[in-house]
Order: C-alpha cells, then structure tokens, then sequence
C-alpha cells in the first residue's frame, strides 16, 4: 500500500482565497496595484473595498482601514510598523519577477529585502504603499534539490 501524495494528505478543502487587507487610501492603492499588472472585479468594488484578482481563484481584498477594523475586534496592525503578513506570488519567469518589482518600486513602493537567487529559486521583495510586503518569486520545479 502506497501513502497518498502531498495535494491527497492536505484534503483540498477550500476551492478559493481572499486574503483581506487594510489600506489607508482605496483609490491610491488601486493605481499602485493596476500599475503592476492586476485588474479588478467591479462586483465587489465600492468605496469600502475592492476585489484584486491574482487568478481565477486567489483574490486579494483591499479594505479602508475603518471598514477592515468592523471584521476583527483586534487593533489593525500599523504594516510599516510591524509585519503581519507576507504575501509571496510566483511569476513565469525571472524577469518577470525582475518587471514587476521595478514598476512597484516605480509606482510609489518601497524595497523590502535584498534579492535571493538559490539557483532553482529566485526572488525580490518589495513593501506597497500600506508597508505590506510582497515576495515575487520564481521557482524552477524541475530543478529543486531533495
């Protein structure tokens, strides 16, 4: 008898994310991210929040800070500050990952930590205008090690 593979043991039992952030300024926020390559879904758009879309079932929320703070009875984390989360997100490619760090830092972002490149992994980081910090990677799956 075999054991289940890797995707078997975890139970596959959410279908999509929707990872919710707070943001001081929608709109500000919606230019740095369109600037990047991301669109919008317009469903779940208004003067609260928006929908980023990162694939058919990953989304990103963009909340007004005074909106987010009605979902947790928590005080909501200065990012700038301190680190409440790492979003990382894979590209195609290595210098795709190179493109879309250049124009975040060209859209008003800041660098966060220096690049790594592991060989079979690449990647860069940068904070947007919230301070939340994104990693953008690429990884050659063929190629890591065991």
């Amino acid at each position: 008898m075999t054991s289940p593979g890797p995707a078997a043991s975890l139970g596959r039992m959410a279908t999509q994310l929707f990872v919710n952030l707070p943001v001081k300024d929608l709109d500000k926020s919606v230019e740095f991210f369109t600037a990047l390559g991301f669109s919008f879904n317009p469903d779940y758009t208004d003067e609260n929040a928006t929908c980023m879309i990162l694939n058919d079932n990953a989304f990103v929320m963009l909340l007004v800070e005074k909106f987010f703070q009605t979902f947790t009875n928590k005080p909501v984390a200065d990012a700038r500050a301190s680190t409440e989360v790492l979003m990382a997100i894979s590209t195609d490619s290595r210098d795709e990952v190179d493109d879309m760090v250049r124009k975040a830092l060209e859209a008003g972002g800041s660098p966060s930590n220096e690049p790594q490149d592991l060989g079979f992994m690449y990647s860069q980081s940068f904070q947007d205008l919230d301070g939340h910090q994104w990693e953008v990677l690429w990884m050659d799956e063929s190629s890591v090690p065991e």
